[in-house]
């Protein structure tokens, strides 16, 4: 079982490709993906991961409270919080504001920058993935930048083609292009992530950790992948391949809650999130929650947040 494609498959990830930049030296912007950049392929998500494709050349990626990170040709920069940040040859110069660069989609359907002083000049593709998730655990758990090579792979001129055929598709209105190009976006997110996982050091606590080890690693996928069904404890512990007491002992040491308590939670916030964002039936809600009832969905739920579905739901702008 591939866990974190399961887990992705959870989140229902959806994006695009939508700026070509090329900067030359010197330059400084500030960047961070806005509803505007989102509108050819979905509405605005609850939940955006932003990523940056050097095609050319090299910068460094700057924001509050991380230290500079600097990435060149064939690196891929992922922000898994799409936190505004600096981009630049140097981050010592007043910042130029990325969205009022822009110029509008030629033929490809991307959106252009063209700036800087004149010398050596960086290339860049810039894209997001959108989730309905507003409180993934994975994205919770992840650092501020993460970073990825592929210098040494040779799917550097496969990933710059492939993102300028994808988003010349969607503009032409091709069939399956905003999917495939999701899709993509998709697959460099999870080589990313496991990158990083591997790097994690072995006395690493917490979910990512989780996400390492092979027995919680079986449950998590199976807690994602298939939310509503009526997991009990004895049943994921023998999906893990451990006694009941061992899994248990195990999934709290290292996630820092127990199995049934993280399911409840994940249920939960998915039923907030289609709450938030839908009007379908409370009672369709708790039934794809995992619940029999409504009433025992509506006491689970006021537990969680303090308040009743419906009352959430008001407070969220639907009726």
């Amino acid at each position: 079982m591939d866990t974190l494609a399961e887990i992705l498959r959870a989140m229902r990830l959806s994006g695009g490709v939508f700026l070509d930049a090329e900067f030359t030296e010197p330059w400084c912007i500030r960047s961070q993906v806005e509803p505007e950049d989102c509108h050819q392929f979905m509405r605005m998500p609850p939940r955006l991961i932003a990523y940056h494709y050097v095609v050319e050349g090299r910068l460094t990626l700057s924001l509050d409270g991380q230290p500079p990170m600097e990435a060149h040709e064939k690196q891929l920069l992922v922000l898994p919080r799409n936190d505004a940040h600096l981009l630049g040859s140097t981050l010592n110069a007043a910042p130029a504001d990325a969205g009022a660069l822009i110029e509008p989609a030629g033929e490809d359907g991307l959106g252009r920058i063209r700036f800087g002083g004149g010398g050596t000049r960086t290339r860049i593709l810039c894209g997001f993935l959108g989730s309905e998730n507003s409180n993934d655990p994975l994205v919770a758990s992840l650092p501020p930048i993460v970073k990825l090579d592929l210098h040494d792979r040779l799917t550097g001129p496969w990933i710059e083609g492939s993102m300028r055929y994808a988003a010349s598709e969607v503009t032409s209105g091709g069939e399956g292009a905003s999917a495939n190009l999701a899709r993509l976006a998709e697959l460099l997110f999870a080589e990313a992530i496991r990158e990083y996982l591997k790097a994690l050091p072995p006395q690493q606590m917490g979910w990512l950790a989780g996400l390492r080890d092979p027995y919680v690693a079986r449950a998590l996928a199976l807690m994602h992948g298939h939310p509503g069904q009526p997991w009990t404890l004895d049943e994921l512990a023998q999906h893990a391949g451990l006694s009941r007491s061992a899994f248990s002992e195990h999934f709290v040491r290292l996630v820092r809650v127990s199995p049934v308590r993280y399911l409840t939670r994940q249920r939960l916030q998915r039923a907030a999130d289609r709450l938030r964002q839908s009007g379908v039936p409370i009672s369709r809600i708790a039934d794809e929650a995992g619940y029999e009832s409504e009433a025992s969905f509506t006491r689970a739920f006021k537990r969680e947040f303090g308040t009743a579905p419906g009352a959430f739901r008001r407070q969220q702008g639907h009726v």
